[in-house]
């Protein structure tokens, strides 16, 4: 097996849901059949975040800015974000939760790197949310069951309405 690949040549795909969340992500690491550790570049439109803000219990994630400005929400403090920042997000509860929004013109690209330990458990602070992940993408059983502690079993995007991302976006230059 070779163990490069070019960005131009990663499998790539995407997501959005509703108005505030939309992402195309180019797998690095899965593809060279990394198995403990995770990379992709996650390229993020003008206005959006690619997921909701969130925090691992088993799983430490690192992000390299590479292109683009935004917002990194970080427990309950917000930072700017520029080419070539390091930003690490260690395993924890919700003082470790992170979101990077776009509040700029142009694209936020950024390389994403983690652990892949399995099971984790993720806990989403905007909607009260946990996940719980028992297997890595792409692999079968379907890997993340989220519950909500009122609603029981509850999708991924349920309750994530992006408030948080609208009123980054709106106080883009108000600093």
């Amino acid at each position: 097996m070779k163990p490069i690949i070019n960005l131009a040549d990663a499998p790539t795909d995407g997501m959005s849901h509703g108005d505030q969340f939309d992402f195309r992500m180019s797998q690095l690491a899965g593809p060279l059949g990394a198995k403990a550790i995770g990379a992709n570049v996650t390229r993020v439109p003008a206005g959006k975040a690619a997921f909701p803000l969130h925090h691992h219990y088993g799983n430490e994630e690192h992000f390299f800015i590479l292109s683009g400005s935004g917002i990194l929400r970080f427990g309950s403090q917000t930072h700017a974000v520029r080419p070539n920042d390091y930003i690490v997000a260690p395993a924890g509860g919700p003082d470790t939760a992170h979101q990077l929004i776009n509040t700029g013109d142009e694209d936020l690209v950024y390389l994403a790197i983690s652990t892949k330990t399995v099971p984790d458990v993720a806990g989403y602070p905007d909607s009260a949310k946990t996940g719980v992940m028992a297997a890595l993408w792409g692999q079968s059983p379907p890997p993340f069951i989220v519950h909500d502690a009122t609603k029981g079993d509850v999708q991924y995007w349920d309750n994530e309405d992006g408030h948080a991302v609208t009123a980054a976006v709106e106080a883009r230059g108000t600093d």
